[in-house]
């Protein structure tokens, strides 16, 4: 089974699952109400009343100006960057780009901060693994940007 948005591999995992690990949810001290782009089994550290995941199509569902946490699949996040400003309220982690998407979420998030160039994500097999590129969180709305002031990785862009 595959699917051009999450590239589907088997039993619901992808390769574009990469874990946010539990430390930064606990330093945000924040609950979003849903988790937009979560993987089968939704993830149990992160702080959100629900998900949608791959099987529910979290483009196709109505956020409805909830607050979001957004870890879209790295290999297609535009469609994720632009739903993320329409619903204006939550905090996404992409990855630094030189596309028009990167620059739209820049200029219209109200904070941005850099994540530790060690940050590590988890992946499904309990491993954790860096990147190769810069992770960033963008917040819109108040609580979200009040969230990344309190996580204090780095300097808070608003």
């Amino acid at each position: 089974m595959q699917n051009s948005l999450f590239n589907v591999v088997r039993e619901g995992v992808t390769t574009n699952d990469y874990y946010t690990p539990k430390w930064l949810f606990d330093a945000m001290g924040l609950e979003f109400d849903i988790d937009v782009a979560a993987p089968l089994q939704g993830i149990p550290w992160i702080p959100a009343k629900r998900w949608f995941s791959q099987a529910d199509d979290g483009l196709a569902q109505e956020w409805g100006g909830a607050l979001v946490w957004m870890n879209p699949p790295f290999s297609g996040p535009r469609p994720w960057v632009d739903k993320f400003i329409d619903n204006n309220n939550g905090i996404a982690l992409l990855v630094v780009s030189r596309s028009k998407w990167f620059a739209k979420i820049w200029g219209k998030a109200d904070a941005v901060v850099p994540l530790p160039f060690a940050f590590q994500f988890h992946k499904p097999n309990a491993n954790s693994t860096h990147i190769s590129f810069q992770c960033l969180l963008f917040a819109l709305g108040d609580p979200a940007v009040a969230a990344l002031h309190r996580i204090d990785v780095g300097r808070v862009r608003e």
